[in-house]
């Protein structure tokens, strides 16, 4: 039997969202950020980290105690073209809106600004804030450290997290150039996605302590956090299909995102104390604009960039193709078919926003309700 699939329309998605955080302590305007990034996700076509993991991710942990409702930034250090900042455990993506921000700011006055973030948490799609930098012509670049999930190549031990390395690009088209994706194969946001949807994990992606594949999904994400399992490196197990490359770009981001501001890594961001009790992750991301602009021009940039993006799309397609795609260009199309539409909710996620809605006594009624 076929779901029955519904869509939330784009302004109560986001408004139920904001006054849930609200309800849990989170200050207005500091909501109305947090529910604007995970809208994004949505409106990007990017379903593992919009409403998907509202709950599980950001509410629960409030409630857990493990995740401030309420973020204070505090300012370690600073020069004029870098700054580190201590977000202390509060929401990531007021931490990681805040921080572009002033690398933002300081690529105005300098040409580039890098922004160090210690003492954080999840903050949502990476590409949301390599995209605030190509609004204002830069390029923006950001990373960030997680819990551990990926393997060394070689290895079968959960070491390092699914470490996304991210760059946005400003062009002269209607979007820019965003590539936002983990240094794993999938990232763990996809398995919480495939077992909410009842579906298995594909072989190959998950590596077991005994060097098998999983594929079941619930048990992969119970071997995850018990250490059972581990999210292959971007290119795969081994050598042959180069994952040595995805476990060298994981290093450089945990090394960027931890050493920088003299943070945790590795280990050490399992949220889990060593009495066995859950504890903040304390994660760290780091954040780079650079201005076109200071360069042969911004509108010399985006128009060179916006060729080499044609050129590949207009190339040779394998015979069984119809269209080579570019990075951001798929988001751009989710946007394009679901900006009328609203957001494709399934009903494990239906039954999620009803029980938040109970248990924060919040006046919704959905759509998808008979």
């Amino acid at each position: 039997m076929t779901e029955q699939r519904y869509y939330l329309d784009w302004q109560t998605a986001f408004s139920f969202m904001r006054d849930a955080f609200v309800s849990v302590g989170v200050p207005a305007a500091d909501a109305e950020i947090c529910a604007e990034i995970l809208t994004e996700s949505d409106r990007r076509g990017i379903d593992s980290h919009g409403l998907n993991r509202f709950k599980p991710i950001y509410i629960d942990r409030i409630i857990e105690g493990i995740l401030n409702p309420v973020t204070e930034i505090e300012i370690l250090r600073e020069t004029p073209t870098t700054a580190v900042l201590d977000g202390h455990n509060g929401m990531g993506m007021v931490i990681g809106h805040k921080a572009m921000e002033i690398a933002i700011k300081k690529a105005k006055t300098f040409g580039m600004g890098m922004v160090a973030v210690r003492n954080s948490t999840h903050y949502g799609i990476a590409g949301y804030y390599a995209t605030m930098a190509t609004k204002e012509n830069m390029i923006g670049i950001t990373g960030t450290n997680a819990r551990p999930s990926i393997a060394p190549t070689y290895g079968v031990e959960n070491m390092m997290g699914t470490n996304p390395l991210t760059f946005g690009l400003p062009t002269d088209e209607e979007f820019p150039f965003v590539l936002d994706c983990a240094t794993s194969i999938t990232q763990r946001g996809k398995i919480e996605y495939f077992e909410r949807e009842g579906k298995a994990t594909p072989a190959g992606m998950v590596i077991a302590r005994d060097g098998n594949a999983m594929t079941d999904s619930s048990e992969i994400l119970k071997a995850l956090v018990s250490g059972e399992a581990a999210l292959a490196p971007l290119g795969g197990i081994g050598d042959e299909l180069a994952g040595y490359k995805g476990y060298g770009y994981a290093t450089v981001v945990e090394i960027l995102s931890a050493a920088l501001q003299a943070g945790s890594y590795m280990k050490a961001l399992s949220g889990i104390s060593e009495n066995g009790e859950k504890k903040p992750y304390s994660l760290g991301h780091f954040f780079i604009a650079i201005d076109t602009e200071a360069f042969m021009g911004a509108e010399e940039f985006k128009k060179t960039a916006g060729n080499i993006l044609r050129e590949l799309r207009a190339s040779q397609k394998a015979p069984t193709e119809s269209r080579i795609y570019t990075a951001g260009e798929k988001e751009y199309d989710a946007w394009r078919e679901r900006k009328n539409k609203g957001v494709p909710i399934g009903e494990a996620l239906q039954a999620e926003l009803c029980q938040v809605r109970e248990m924060l006594n919040l006046p919704y009624k959905f759509s998808f309700e008979k």
